[in-house]
């Protein structure tokens, strides 16, 4: 498994009062390894790393662009020279298949080229102020941001946020989530073999109430950037603002999959679907709320019923798997739970969506996909984030219908168009209220582009350029030229 302790000011550490957790396997439920239960106590002793390596120029001042630009390639290169033990850690411990984890370290790797990049790009601007005087307007970092990232997509949602942080002079606390800390904790291995400076990276491992609710409170902590549920996200954003700490959020979402008429439906179907089942759906921008135009609804509704039902619950690492285990029990019974209120509500059990009779899935957390045929927008599996293999299609008559359903949520993440119309797709993506729209596609995420929702999906924006501004502070110095 690798290194399983913290990591606190360039050492590896337990938690102060010694206390453990164990992490599992969710396709086994047998235990991975112990890691350390962090708390208020070894929380502060990351934050103050960090703020004492961001106050005395350890990364900032000390560490020069060129530098950090140097440290995040070499982090690229390290990833790419562990890819595989890397992959194995992810798929075990969070289940998801080797070609989901395969795709997810190579873009770790490259968002660290990536940003890598940019350390060395980040300008200001003069803006004309008259000629007696001169406006530098300067960009600098925030400083110690508390970086909570969830269990979906361990290492790439850490990447995500770590990457940028650094390339903008960023000191951080990384806190993953509980049930998929392995990663993370490699991660730290990575930065300092690739010459991260003491205290500029932290890890601290535990349940969020214990590790996550003492980062948004400690006065030393400048930022928080936080990917999770909208409930969570809620909280911290109400936490924060008692000092006025800076947020970023990226939330849920219930993001609608519209399928028009003249789509292709040689994409569409298997995009889709892939747009709900992938990751076992355990996907924030999952494209859950499927609406087909009412013409192809019956043939387009048998097409995904078939194509839900090649797909092959097994262990992430066995290769022929496609779909694996939900991250935990929990989380299983969540989605059952869900699939037991979408038959309660009169909705149509088109495929399955049942604990898989298999005894070799036995001990796994294993659900199998759920096609739901619904008339109504307004029930709650069309409404409430599942976070799971489970699909609702519902009908819709023209363009004006469907934006009046895709937009009738209190999300706004992402959403997905098939037609071979571009007007009409144009169009309908210009009136859908989300901050991801795709054409004839489904899920891309490239790492140059950014990411981010409208209304409860939550607040600023990721990946690209975008991301920095979420670590950088604007400043102004005028000077006065000599005149009056």
């Amino acid at each position: 498994m690798g290194p399983t302790e913290m990591y606190i000011d360039g050492a590896r550490v337990g938690a102060a009062d010694g206390r453990t957790f164990d992490t599992l396997d969710p396709a086994t439920g047998s235990v991975l390894a112990s890691v350390p239960r962090g708390a208020a106590a070894d929380v502060d002793r990351a934050v103050t790393a960090a703020r004492r390596a961001f106050d005395d120029g350890t990364w900032g001042a000390a560490v020069a662009e060129r530098e950090r630009s140097r440290i995040l390639l070499r982090m690229a290169e390290l990833v790419r020279d562990r890819f595989d033990e890397l992959v194995e850690l992810e798929v075990r411990d969070c289940g998801k298949p080797l070609a989901d984890a395969r795709g997810d370290i190579d873009e770790v790797a490259f968002m660290f080229e990536y940003y890598g990049g940019w350390a060395t790009k980040i300008s200001g601007d003069i803006p004309p102020v008259g000629p007696d005087a001169m406006s530098l307007v300067v960009k600098e970092p925030v400083g110690v941001c508390g970086l909570i990232v969830p269990w979906n997509y361990p290492m790439l949602m850490a990447a995500q946020k770590v990457a940028p942080a650094l390339a903008a002079g960023c000191t951080v606390v990384l806190k993953p989530a509980e049930q998929t800390p392995l990663t993370a904790l490699r991660m730290a291995e990575i930065a300092e073999t690739a010459g991260v400076p003491a205290g500029v990276f932290n890890v601290v491992t535990g349940y969020g109430p214990e590790a996550g609710e003492p980062l948004l409170t400690h006065p030393a902590v400048d930022k928080i950037s936080f990917t999770g549920s909208r409930d969570v996200g809620i909280h911290i954003q109400r936490t924060c603002a008692a000092q006025l700490k800076r947020v970023t959020l990226e939330l849920g979402g219930k993001s609608p999959n519209i399928v028009f008429a003249d789509a292709d439906m040689t994409g569409a179907i298997p995009g889709t679907c892939a747009g709900v089942f992938g990751n076992q759906g355990e996907v924030c921008s999952a494209g859950s709320r499927v609406f087909v135009e009412r013409s192809i609804y019956d043939d387009a509704l048998a097409a995904m019923t078939a194509e839900a039902a090649a797909i092959r619950l097994g262990s992430g690492l066995d290769p022929a798997t496609t779909m694996g285990p939900l991250v935990s029990a929990e989380q299983r019974d969540r989605v059952l739970g869900y699939v037991d209120v979408g038959r309660s509500e009169g909705a149509h059990l088109a495929f399955q969506g049942d604990v898989p009779t298999d005894p070799a899935l036995a001990n796994g957390y294993f659900v199998a996909p759920a096609i739901f045929e619904a008339t109504s927008n307004d029930l709650r599996i069309a409404r409430e984030e599942i976070f799971g293999p489970v699909m609702t299609v519902i009908p819709f008559a023209d363009v004006d219908d469907v934006v009046r359903l895709a937009n009738d949520t209190e999300y706004g993440l992402a959403a997905a168009i098939w037609t071979r119309d571009i007007s009409r797709a144009l169009r309908t993506a210009k009136a859908v209220r989300a901050g991801v729209v795709w054409i004839n596609d489904s899920q891309p995420a490239p790492s140059e582009s950014l990411w981010g929702g409208y209304k409860q999906s939550g607040i600023g924006r990721e990946l690209g350029p975008y991301a920095l501004d979420a670590y950088l502070e604007t400043k102004q110095i005028y000077v006065n030229l000599g005149g009056r």
